[in-house]
């Protein structure tokens, strides 16, 4: 009974994870089909039925949600002694989850991932790109990537970036046409290329900072994304002023492109920080990607 059952058991907790049999099934390695037919298998041998199936959406039943909160951390503690024995062999392996928004990612995060997988090729890397503030509990990350002043007191936080700047910058034609501001409050006189907050949905009141005074500016303007690369195109269209991460556009102001503005009111802050719970029970292959991507300057 309990060997017939096993597989269908981690079948049915993915199933309810996912809430989708199709992203299910992707993640499992297997048909829709045949994911589907061994979860009706699994409720004919239990008389029970496990899972409430709509054209939309999958939901575990009561009893479903029973089962999976009674055997899913002993398929968890399971998982963890095979990975501590393989683990034990000096060969760490095992699936890692990171949550990251874009910028995070391709500034800070991938460059220092691509040593690491390719020195562990028995560890696998889910890397996630999402500006939202991912609850990584409930999302089920085993780690997440922020600034440092967005994570929760309940966190461990590991820097892994230097200090870096948000910069606001133009096209010099735009400039020419509509003048430098001087302050951050006459960017209320200018067309600013604006961001759309993912968490919140409103737009981005722009930061400042200069000697210790921290100030926040709502800026107004024709165009709004909620894609960094869409801004620095806009901005480099001569469509107005945007406030982007130094990084992104430093190759375009070195060119006479870009003109930045506001300079002495940009000051750096703290690089990025990688989080996760301070209960986490490590697994080799996590604590070795600490270990590389840790800020080491």
């Amino acid at each position: 009974m309990l060997r017939e059952n096993f597989n269908d058991l981690i079948y049915l907790i993915m199933v309810a994870r996912e809430c989708s049999f199709t992203r299910a099934a992707a993640k499992l390695g297997v048909s829709q089909s045949a994911l589907s037919h061994s979860i009706r298998g699994l409720e004919e041998r239990l008389n029970t039925r496990l899972l409430t199936r709509t054209t939309r959406s999958v939901a575990p039943t009561e009893a479903g949600d029973n089962l999976i909160k009674s055997v899913a951390p002993m398929m968890a503690d399971i998982e963890k002694a095979l990975l501590q024995l393989t683990d034990n062999q000096n060969r760490p392996s095992g699936n890692i989850r990171i949550t990251a928004g874009e910028h995070a990612l391709s500034s800070t995060l991938w460059p220092l991932l691509k040593p690491f997988v390719q020195a562990y090729p028995d560890v696998n890397v889910e890397l996630s790109v999402d500006n939202t503030l991912t609850d990584i509990v409930s999302g089920r990350f085993d780690a997440g990537v922020r600034l440092g002043e967005s994570i929760e007191k309940d966190m461990v936080a590991v820097r892994i970036g230097p200090d870096w700047k948000m910069v606001a910058v133009a096209a010099p034609e735009y400039l020419q046409k509509n003048g430098i501001p001087a302050t951050p409050y006459e960017l209320q006189n200018h067309n600013c290329i604006n961001m759309r907050l993912p968490t919140l949905g409103g737009l981005y009141s722009w930061e400042f900072s200069k000697a210790g005074k921290a100030i926040r500016v709502k800026v107004d303007g024709q165009l709004i994304f909620n894609h960094l690369a869409s801004r620095i195109d806009a901005v480099l269209a001569g469509m107005g002023i945007a406030f982007v991460p130094e990084d992104t556009v430093s190759k375009h102001i070195a060119s006479g492109e870009l003109q930045t503005v506001l300079d002495d009111w940009c000051e750096p802050f703290s690089g990025y920080y990688l989080y996760y719970p301070s209960r986490k029970q490590h697994t080799a292959a996590f604590e070795k990607l600490i270990e590389a991507i840790k800020y080491k300057g």
